[in-house]
């Protein structure tokens, strides 16, 4: 029986992939910052995650990592500006833990890195693959991309097996920012001005990624692979709007302005990068990811984002 580490094991991702890891093998360590947590047993508390943390611990007997934890939320503004900041935790930290790992006698390290790492959207037809050249942007997509390069590494010298996932913005109950927040606009019922969006963007819901994860968990062809991860179907802003108020079960109120003045009005106020993720594309193939592990998406995009208005009183 594997026994089975998992950083982050309270975020949004960690809680849902520790009730699946412990269904299927039982045997589950998870690594938590909260000291304020249920079945204390089950978890070690890691304050930091940097150079100088100590895994021992929390490795003893592990066989297969799963390193979900990381810095992720922009604290400036300014391009590069908090880069040494996110290498601490996304580099630093992450390294430290793979070594380790491989010192520990960890066969296989699951590293969940993020989309950014191959850039920050697609044009045309072009659909980002994981064998593409990786350009990565901001601090966070750079650390990651710091992360895997120093991980891949690490496995060539030591022989640790090493899967990593690179994933897009995941859904799911319980999600939080930005599409907890088209979440909200979607319910009030107040009109949107985004009728005319016609990009194409990659998502991945919480349920598809974490069958995604346990697939890497003990599948041979997972081994020293960079996989993408999606729903396998892409949507744009304005058909993503519509069928989340179809899941909320409220009307869709969107309004047709154009996009070059969207585009231009957000650019005035300073939402560049808002604009980016609301007008722009962002397309993954995932290709490689179903040929090697013989992996389809399990929801569709409807019942994944049905899942997001589910709460716990209405099951």
């Amino acid at each position: 029986m594997k026994y089975i580490l998992i950083t982050g094991a309270t975020g949004f991702v960690g809680k849902a992939l520790s009730v699946a890891v412990q269904q299927k093998f039982a045997m589950v360590r998870k690594v938590s910052r909260c000291s304020t947590i249920d079945s204390l047993e089950q978890y070690v508390q890691i304050d930091d995650i940097d150079q100088h943390t100590d895994w021992a611990n929390a490795l003893h007997n592990v066989d297969i990592a799963i390193h979900l934890a990381a810095r992720v939320h922009i604290m400036s503004h300014e391009k590069g500006g908090d880069l040494a900041t996110y290498r601490r935790t996304n580099v630093d930290g992450t390294l430290k833990l793979a070594r380790q790992a491989a010192q520990a006698g960890v066969k296989r390290f699951i590293f969940l890195s993020s989309i950014k790492v191959s850039g920050e959207q697609t044009l045309g037809s072009r659909l980002f693959s994981a064998d593409d050249l990786p350009s990565p942007e901001d601090p966070y997509g750079i650390s990651k991309y710091e992360a895997e390069e120093g991980l891949l590494a690490l496995a060539r010298e030591t022989g640790m097996e090493l899967v990593i996932i690179r994933s897009p913005l995941v859904y799911g109950p319980g999600v939080k920012g930005n599409f907890a927040s088209m979440m909200k606009w979607v319910q009030t019922g107040w009109p949107l001005p985004l009728g005319a969006v016609k990009n194409r963007r990659s998502l991945v819901s919480l349920d598809n990624l974490i069958s995604l994860i346990m697939t890497c968990i003990d599948h041979p062809a997972a081994a020293n692979q960079i996989f993408l991860a999606s729903d396998g179907e892409d949507l744009s802003t304005s058909d993503l709007l519509r069928r989340l108020a179809d899941a909320a079960r409220v009307p869709s109120r969107l309004i047709p302005v154009p996009v070059g003045v969207l585009n231009t009005g957000l650019s005035l106020i300073g939402k560049k990068a808002i604009a980016q993720r609301l007008l722009g594309s962002l397309q993954v193939d995932i290709a490689k990811t179903q040929k090697l592990l013989g992996w389809t998406p399990p929801i569709t995009v409807d019942e994944g984002l049905r899942r997001c208005f589910v709460t716990k009183g209405s099951l």
